[in-house]
């Protein structure tokens, strides 16, 4: 099986690998566990100045980025079955469930945006998916790529070492994840919960998972309703 391979299309190659490069992630791409590929979006650039975007149509502020540069960059990637992927806010929100499904397959192919986004005919002629990584605006899509691309390798075989700590944490029962405490016993007055220095695990099973349900129920109803639906 070949490894999981993202290709980025930027106008700012110079931002890759970045975080990718170091860490776990770093050294399970030097060991060839997933592969990077960035292209600069410019290489398809018009005239002497490469250019890549025009004003939008209909008026209005900023710049769109050209279709026709667009689908030139989309157009001299190997797909090889990966999904076309453009980070957007207006896109469909990651989830974990999309993240799984994508290091199931053989990788991504990433088109980060700049100005006020990509031409509409772009998307529509080559078929992209749109994905957001929260309800908020970045400069471009650079960082939110590289937040799709670490939620992905992370979860590939051998990068993390222990497999185990990816079914426990965030989203991995529908839930958030519960508290974590470590040594020292007692901190600034505040102690470890007795339960978890017990020795008894089904306790600490049942106390962390109750925890997971607190911090949901608190924090994030939208998944909270969700997950009651599941316990029907």
């Amino acid at each position: 099986m070949s490894a999981w391979s993202a290709t980025v299309l930027t106008l700012f190659p110079e931002m890759f690998p970045g975080p990718l490069g170091i860490s776990l992630l770093g050294k399970a791409l030097a060991n060839n566990l997933w592969s990077l590929e960035v292209r600069d979006i410019r290489d398809h650039g018009l005239g002497k100045h490469r250019s890549v975007d025009d004003t939008p149509a209909g008026g209005g502020p900023g710049m769109v980025m050209r279709a026709d540069v667009a689908a030139a960059a989309i157009d001299a990637v190997e797909r090889n079955d990966r999904p076309l992927i453009y980070l957007s806010p207006r896109g469909r929100a990651l989830t974990q469930v999309r993240v799984r499904e994508l290091t199931t397959g053989p990788g991504a192919i990433l088109l980060c945006g700049r100005f006020e986004g990509l031409d509409q005919r772009a998307i529509d002629a080559r078929a992209i998916e749109e994905i957001s990584i929260g309800d908020f605006v970045l400069a471009g899509g650079e960082i939110a790529a590289m937040a799709l691309i670490e939620a992905c390798v992370r979860l590939i075989p051998g990068v993390l070492g222990d497999q185990a700590s990816t079914a426990e944490e965030s989203f991995a029962a529908g839930l958030l994840e519960y508290p974590h405490y470590t040594r020292p016993q007692n901190f600034e007055g505040r102690t470890i919960p007795e339960v978890l220095t017990g020795g008894n695990h089904s306790e600490i099973s049942k106390f962390r998972h109750g925890q997971a349900e607190r911090l949901t129920q608190e924090r994030r109803p939208d998944l909270w309703t969700l997950y009651e639906k599941t316990k029907r």
